[in-house]
């Protein structure tokens, strides 16, 4: 089918591989373009029923319980990002020398001639909080823009939908890029580079390979962390368009062509004249919401993109001034007799917790959860000297206390041996006693939530009504 637009679907068999968020839309979209198109899904639930039931309405063939043989006549597989690579319907496609799109992929290919321009962010963490901030500043220049992708807004829905954009900030992962061969950003960034998500790609290699995909074919700059060589290295890997920059950040002075901070201010040696020389001020660091050092490397990475769009520096401290976090990130939530709380509950693996610990001098920590088979000794070992007590509790509370014993033994630990509801409480009041003023009391579990709670909101939303509780 080629690496370009496609606008001919009539009558070709397609293959849409999971029903799910991403899987749906495309079934419709490619049914309403006149294509054959048979969903295949392993589940055979109640929920997959009910959604089944709504594609045939529309006649489009389901069939459930069967995800692993390909359908006779196949002529293209679109799958769902949770699809692992070793699926055998996926080897069948291989075999049968058949393309293998994801949902990024059938969004780029659909694009009209006129489509807008994508600024792109990766990273194993701040995907989120980076690209809203990169929307926020490219609304405050004027542009119409929308933050999409991976965040939770379908990228199908936003690249067919009737309204028109200047350019759109889209969050991808590891996954989604894995299924988007020929995916051309304007500009993109790799955050940062930490072990995750080891059971879908099989390796760190092949991990931080799918991110890197994201610079293939980049026009104007190649965004990167100059804390984070990985990072570095996976823009010299890149094969990109003739001109196209690498552009650095950092929380130290930038060099030329970075974005980096003195004094305070953010300032940019990358989009003026005479990089050797010359520097922009952008905004100041007490602009960033909040200012924590991850949260400010989000922000200089926002800052490149929108500059490499060309965006003026005005731009970037209003954008920075209006944005908002989402809930659940580094988070104040009260203080409590000189004590802050700080709900920082998305920090869901090792790499998130040692940003957030990071970001405060005197620390109770609590942590917990599902660890996914992370190791935890790095990440106690780098934030011992801070840690003034630690609250566990969750099913893999374990591995983190163990850690605690090997590299910071003189830490009082208290090990909650809960997983229901009224143990977030019990943890509270438990980091309370160990608090002094001036200390903070900060959620950053470290590990995922579903051992206890449905997702991480929830965990923190319980946090928080915990400490409003001791607030009374």
């Amino acid at each position: 089918m080629g690496s370009g637009q496609v606008t001919d679907w009539q009558g070709r068999h397609v293959t849409v591989a999971g029903l799910g968020v991403s899987g749906i839309p495309a079934a419709k979209v490619l049914h309403a373009r006149g294509a054959h198109v048979t969903v295949v899904n392993d589940g055979d639930d109640a929920r997959a029923r009910e959604q089944a039931a709504e594609l045939q309405a529309l006649g489009i063939t389901v069939r459930l319980g069967d995800g692993a043989t390909l359908p006779d006549g196949t002529e293209l597989v679109v799958t769902t990002p949770g699809w692992k690579p070793d699926k055998p319907l996926f080897a069948a496609a291989r075999e049968a020398g058949l393309e293998i799109w994801g949902d990024v992929e059938l969004a780029w290919r659909l694009r009209g001639p006129d489509a807008a321009p994508w600024l792109a962010v990766t990273g194993t963490n701040g995907k989120t909080t980076t690209v809203q901030m990169l929307a926020s500043i490219l609304k405050a220049a004027g542009l119409r823009t929308a933050a999409v992708g991976n965040i939770g807004v379908s990228l199908l829905d936003v690249v067919l939908g009737e309204e028109q954009y200047d350019v759109l900030a889209v969050e991808l992962s590891s996954y989604q890029l894995h299924w988007a061969p020929s995916l051309r950003a304007h500009s993109a960034a790799v955050l940062n580079l930490a072990p995750d998500h080891l059971d879908w790609h099989g390796s760190m290699e092949a991990y931080a390979a799918d991110k890197g995909r994201i610079y293939e074919g980049n026009r104007v700059a190649c965004v990167y962390n100059a804390a984070d060589k990985a990072t570095e290295d996976l823009v010299r890997e890149a094969d990109v368009e003739e001109g196209c920059r690498a552009i650095g950040f950092t929380l130290g002075t930038p060099g030329p062509s970075q974005l980096g901070v003195v004094d305070g201010i953010l300032v940019d040696r990358a989009f003026v004249e005479n990089r050797q020389r010359n520097a922009q001020e952008l905004a100041e660091v007490a602009d960033v919401n909040p200012p924590a050092p991850h949260n400010i490397a989000n922000a200089l990475a926002a800052a490149a993109l929108a500059r490499a769009f060309g965006v003026p520096a005005a731009a970037v401290r209003d954008g920075l001034r209006t944005f908002t976090p989402d809930a659940h990130r580094i988070a104040h939530v009260a203080d409590v007799d000189g004590v802050a709380y700080v709900d920082d509950s998305k920090a869901t693996n090792t790499h998130a917790a040692e940003a957030s610990l990071a970001a405060y001098e005197s620390i109770v920590w609590m942590a917990g959860g599902l660890a996914k088979g992370a190791t935890f000794d790095e990440l106690v070992a780098k934030s011992a000297k801070r840690l003034r007590g630690v609250v566990l509790f969750g099913r893999d509370r374990a591995l983190i206390r163990e850690a605690l014993a090997r590299h910071a033994p003189e830490v009082p630990v208290v090990d909650l041996d809960r997983t229901d509801t009224g143990a977030m409480l019990a943890a509270v009041q438990e980091a309370r006693r160990l608090a002094t003023a001036g200390d903070t009391v900060l959620l950053a579990p470290a590990c995922a939530s579903m051992d206890m709670f449905a997702n991480y909101n929830k965990r923190g939303d319980a946090f928080a009504e915990a400490v409003r509780e001791l607030g009374s």
